[in-house]
């Protein structure tokens, strides 16, 4: 949205000038129409054009653009007695997506509804969410994922899955040796901003990484704590499996100190990792409550960090 006031008359449209000002001039007359069409529901290209003072090319220019953008769309104007001659009058109107671009308070909503809900039912509640909206994100392409046979297959099948989710995930293998392994890479949090206040969120994704994985993972960083990327390591030289963390479970959370760092991650270390980085549960069954997370192989076998940074 932009906050600047829009100059209503024939000069808001596009005219003479560089083509950084044209550009900027076209963007606030296109939101001025948006806002319009907000404002005062399902318009016809005259009214807005006599509303803002532009010509009618110039409006549905606008209009044409906006439809094609997928935010706003054309409807019959409602029919008041006899139909007269000629095509019907037709009415532009705002879509969900053109709505978009004046903002909302979805996270503001889910960030009050999670304090609502942590303060009259208890944390326990806050996690059995945070459990549930993973199963339910990842949905049915859970069997898909855990049926891969290599680890690094499962790896990319799952961040097809967040990338179709609208996660911009990407994977890419670090290390080398016993230290060899991949960075599930997630460009974009939906819910970051969600999470910073309710970590919950990110342990339950990184605890059904690892069930969906079949192998131990760590979360070396999150967007939600400062990160440029959320990054999940999983590692692909005998990693440990789920069947073999019975002799581990119930310890304190490990860090990885013979693991990479995480990409975009602020100079944190896997041996340096906080509690949102290191991995403080174990992966339970898809959907099931915390449990705790074994330390890693690598943890185990000692080293020094390995730096695969570009």
């Amino acid at each position: 949205m932009d906050p600047a006031p829009v100059r209503r008359g024939p000069g808001a449209d596009a005219g003479p000038g560089s083509g950084a000002e044209a550009g900027h001039t076209e963007g606030r007359t296109r939101t001025a129409v948006a806002r319009l069409l907000m404002e005062q529901g399902p318009c016809t290209a005259a009214a807005v054009a006599a509303e803002l003072e532009l010509s009618a090319p110039a409006v549905r220019r606008h209009l044409d653009a906006l439809i094609e953008a997928g935010e706003a769309e054309l409807r019959d104007a409602p029919r008041r007695g006899p139909r007269g001659r000629g095509r019907p009058a037709r009415h532009y109107l705002l879509t969900d997506a053109g709505r978009a671009r004046f903002g909302h308070g979805y996270d503001d909503l889910a960030v009050s509804a999670l304090r609502f809900l942590a303060a009259h039912a208890g944390e326990q509640a806050v996690d059995g969410f945070a459990t549930q909206r993973i199963t339910d994100l990842i949905g049915p392409a859970a069997t898909q994922v855990a049926g891969q046979g290599e680890p690094h297959a499962r790896v990319a099948a799952l961040a097809d899955v967040l990338a179709a989710r609208g996660y911009a995930a990407q994977i890419r293998e670090v290390g080398s040796g016993r230290h060899r392994g991949v960075q599930l890479c997630q460009h974009h949090c939906p819910i970051a901003h969600v999470a910073t206040e309710f970590p919950q969120l990110c342990e339950a994704e990184t605890r059904a990484f690892a069930e969906l994985l079949g192998t131990h993972v760590q979360r070396l960083a999150t967007i939600a704590r400062g990160d440029a990327v959320c990054t999940t390591h999983v590692p692909l030289e005998a990693p440990e499996r789920l069947s073999d963390r019975s002799a581990a479970r119930g310890s304190a959370a490990h860090s990885v100190p013979g693991g990479p760092p995480a990409v975009g991650s602020r100079d944190r270390s896997a041996a340096h990792g906080s509690a949102a980085h290191s991995v403080p549960g174990g992966p339970p069954a898809f959907g099931s409550a915390p449990t705790t997370i074994p330390p890693t192989a690598a943890g185990r076998q000692g080293g020094s960090p390995h730096d695969d940074r570009s």
